[in-house]
């Protein structure tokens, strides 16, 4: 039964593994900015994915791995976690985790389109439902009432806009990730990706001039602990989980699992971050996650 529901319960274990990641790296990105925990998580993450390799698969490098899963790989990896992890690590600071995670509700819907635009799939009435359900419960947390008849916007559109871009690049890095991937290894190609990540991110800091706030980083304890402990639940545990995930079951039903993060983080944002959470905020988010099981399982 358990072997059965392998897909399923990597993708159980991912949504939990993201809402580690996600308290992790907001609070280590307020505290020595966004680009520097991109790269020293991603060099952590190849570390620990080598290791891990070594023991489980005789070898530190994805050597095994064909042409084909390499370029498919490595433009997901440059995707994902450059263009898209770039962008949500920005929004984590401008908005929070919380906020970010429920933009990330967006990921399966854009996923689907991207599947109906380039290989053809296609989407019913009820995936056009969940989207438009999705989209309703981000709304009703963004927008707030301001004057009778009138309502505003109760985060900086920057950060929004952000978060958007953030999902828009995992969902794309997500797609070609499981193309290139097939029957291979996912924590080899979790590896490849984070290989990718790291020169991607490494051109980045190089062009902005950032090595120098990159080391101060490495010399701060609590953000390298905080670094640590988002990169083991999230490029080495989460990311190989998600991938293990697509090759076990549908790519729908993962991420509709995965999408329960915004679920999952109310209470620790709660506990750690005092923050108050309204009912309206809860409501959004499990309209939103419903309105992605909608999306995908009927």
């Amino acid at each position: 039964m358990i072997e059965s529901r392998i897909g399923e319960i990597a993708a159980l274990g991912t949504a939990f593994c993201w809402t580690i990641t996600a308290l992790a790296f907001e609070t280590a990105s307020r505290k020595v900015g966004s680009v520097a925990v991109n790269i020293i998580r991603l060099v952590m993450a190849f570390v620990l994915l080598g290791i891990f390799s070594w023991f489980y698969r005789g070898m530190f490098l994805p050597m095994d791995a064909s042409a084909y899963s390499w370029f498919w790989l490595i433009l997901s990896g440059l995707v994902g976690f450059v263009i898209g992890d770039l962008f949500l690590f920005e929004a984590f600071t401008m908005i929070g985790s919380r906020m970010s995670m429920l933009m990330m509700t967006l990921v399966p819907p854009i996923t689907a389109i991207l599947g109906w635009m380039l290989m053809g799939e296609q989407m019913t009435i009820l995936n056009i439902t969940g989207m438009l359900m999705t989209m309703s419960g981000i709304a009703l947390v963004i927008f707030q009432k301001h004057k009778p008849g009138s309502s505003r916007i109760s985060y900086p559109v920057k950060g929004l806009f952000f978060a958007f871009l953030g999902a828009a690049g995992q969902a794309t890095g997500y797609v070609l990730s499981k193309y290139g991937m097939g029957e291979y290894d996912p924590f080899a190609a979790t590896q490849i990706r984070v290989i990718a990540g790291i020169f991607g991110f490494g051109i980045l800091v190089s062009f902005f001039r950032r090595w120098r706030a990159v080391l101060g980083a490495v010399k701060q304890t609590k953000p390298m602990l905080l670094m640590l402990l988002g990169a083991t639940f999230g490029p080495f545990i989460g990311v190989s989980l998600s991938l293990l995930a697509a090759q076990n079951t549908s790519t729908g039903i993962a991420a509709t699992i995965m999408a329960i993060t915004p679920i999952l983080i109310i209470p620790p944002t709660m506990i750690f971050f005092k923050q108050a959470v309204s009912w309206k905020e809860i409501t959004g988010a499990a309209i939103s996650v419903g309105g992605v099981s909608l999306f995908f399982i009927f």
